[in-house]
């Protein structure tokens, strides 16, 4: 902890332990939940729901298990998972504080695992660390808690967008209610003009390239799995814009990257050149079937057999039209959800070190 600390009126030395004491979460499995609005939160964060709660919010849960040393604030009532360590005891402390406090400790050099990382509450207990008083607690909280807000809102409003974007596709290629259908003839499910393709005529999959989580180097080229982003690497191998299919695990999970990036082994992509907002929102829409029995897979050839509806080109242009203005909205909001993390994630430990003085 920062030397400015030890001479700042409303700081005092303390241990982790006087700031929270941590207790260890409660199995549950997913056949055991049952249907609720009590989030239950692993060591990755919010996955589930269930019916009843073990502990009361607010609260701080971190990773004990898998996601090592992760930090999570829960508002309201919940169930702390196995996987976690929860805050039984605030010791009187601002529990928004705790939260942001402890995103600077790096929990993750304590794992005592070995093929799981495991993180001993008894191994971070009696952590050295500066306590500021409950009026400073609640001006740092309030701070950083301004810009996660304000993240939290434009979040909101991308996945709004997102489901106006799905709406549209499904308004206009499922329900057939496109601009000027009342016009149009539609023969045995397809208006005329239209034609039926399989995906492996309009856009073939081509096969993600391992990349070991060792063996990445962080970059600016984000890596794609078939659960989305899972890190980023030092070098690209797909061009973007390009869309990513779940092949492995995720079946079917469908993702679009408008920027250069590295599909790994569990996931298919589609090149740029076969790339349109038309065909990721296609293929958003279409059911994928996993063909494997102990691991989730996509057999390609199946995958490739699905047929889809080729719109003339009229109706194709004025849905990428009207996707375009969507899409800009989104990216902009994304811009602007980075500056504001990329801000409070370098103000978080002036606050916490002295350097800024509140």
């Amino acid at each position: 902890m920062s030397e400015i600390l030890r001479t700042r009126p409303g700081w005092r030395s303390a241990t982790l332990q006087d700031l929270v004491f941590f207790q260890r979460g409660y199995d549950i499995t997913k056949a055991e939940q049952k249907p609720g609005n009590v989030p239950v939160v692993s060591s990755s964060g919010i996955n589930s729901y269930h019916s009843e709660s073990k502990v009361d919010g607010p609260g701080v849960v971190i990773g004990r298990k898998g996601s090592l040393g992760t930090v999570h604030y829960v508002k309201e009532a919940y169930w702390p998972h196995d996987t976690t360590l929860w805050s039984k005891d605030l010791r009187g402390n601002h529990p928004r504080f705790i939260y942001y406090f402890l995103h600077t400790l790096d929990l993750k050099r304590y794992d005592v695992g070995n093929s799981n990382p495991t993180l001993n509450r008894n191994h971070i207990r009696r952590l050295n660390i500066m306590i500021p008083e409950y009026r400073i607690q609640d001006h740092i909280a309030s701070i950083l808690s301004t810009y996660d807000d304000l993240i939290e809102n434009n979040r909101r409003r991308i996945q709004l967008l997102e489901q106006a974007a799905r709406l549209l596709y499904k308004e206009w290629f499922v329900n057939l209610r496109f601009p000027g259908h009342e016009h149009v003839t539609i023969t045995n499910g397809v208006p005329e003009g239209w034609e039926k393709e399989t995906i492996g005529e309009v856009a073939p999959f081509k096969y993600g390239k391992a990349l070991k989580k060792d063996d990445r180097v962080p970059g600016p080229f984000p890596v794609y799995g078939s659960s989305g982003i899972v890190g980023t690497h030092e070098k690209a191998l797909v061009t973007g814009p390009a869309i990513i299919v779940g092949r492995k695990g995720n079946v079917g999970s469908v993702y679009w990257s408008k920027d250069d990036f590295h599909p790994i082994d569990t996931v298919y992509f589609i090149e740029t050149e076969h790339c349109t907002t038309y065909l990721y929102y296609a293929l958003l829409h279409t059911q994928f079937i996993n063909t494997d029995v102990a691991v989730p897979g996509l057999n390609r050839n199946l995958a490739h057999s699905r047929t889809l509806f080729i719109p003339d080109d009229m109706v194709l242009a004025l849905f990428e039209q009207d996707i375009a203005v969507i899409h800009d909205q989104i990216d902009q909001l994304t811009k602007y959800n980075e500056a504001l993390t990329q801000a409070r994630d370098l103000l978080l430990p002036r606050l916490m070190n002295g350097e800024v003085v509140v």
